[in-house]
């Protein structure tokens, strides 16, 4: 008995068909596949130094209180975040970069100039003019964040 090697019209068309699909899906699928995948990948880039404002507006003994607009992207999402800081010199020469957010429940504090403390309204939290807590619930000072300068310019490590 001898069997029949030869591809039928049928048989052909079939594997073709199979083959071409697989093809385009391979295509198409290889693309997305890296698309979807590829933020997670992604290493940590270092983080930048942000720009905040003059330094010569930091009065000396006084806390400032700057604002900055940043970008954070997450995956495909790109969100804009404002943070504000307070920066504070005793001398003109050395700064101090701290949050304005309360390390109790997230409030904003606010500089009471005549108590020379820092008062979060919403649990009377205090904090001293270095952000050490003087009085009230919250658990650690204000949170710091590393502050350069250049050319007048104040920098805060961020990103």
């Amino acid at each position: 008995m001898t069997e029949d090697k030869t591809l039928s019209r049928r048989n052909f068309l079939s594997v073709a068909t199979i083959g071409i699909g697989g093809l385009i899906t391979a295509l198409l699928g290889i693309p997305a596949v890296a698309y979807v995948v590829g933020p997670a990948l992604k290493k940590q880039t270092e983080q930048d130094w942000i720009p905040v404002g003059r330094a010569s507006k930091v009065e000396i003994g006084v806390p400032a209180l700057f604002k900055v607009k940043i970008q954070r992207k997450a995956g495909w999402i790109l969100n804009e975040q404002e943070l504000s800081f307070y920066i504070l010199t005793e001398n003109g020469r050395d700064f101090i970069a701290m949050s304005n957010v309360c390390t109790h429940l997230g409030c904003r504090v606010r500089w009471v100039e005549n108590d020379e403390t820092f008062f979060c309204p919403c649990h009377n939290g205090v904090f001293a003019k270095d952000g050490k807590v003087v009085a009230g619930p919250p658990p650690k000072p204000l949170d710091q964040v590393q502050v350069k300068v250049e050319d007048d310019q104040l920098f805060i490590l961020g990103g």
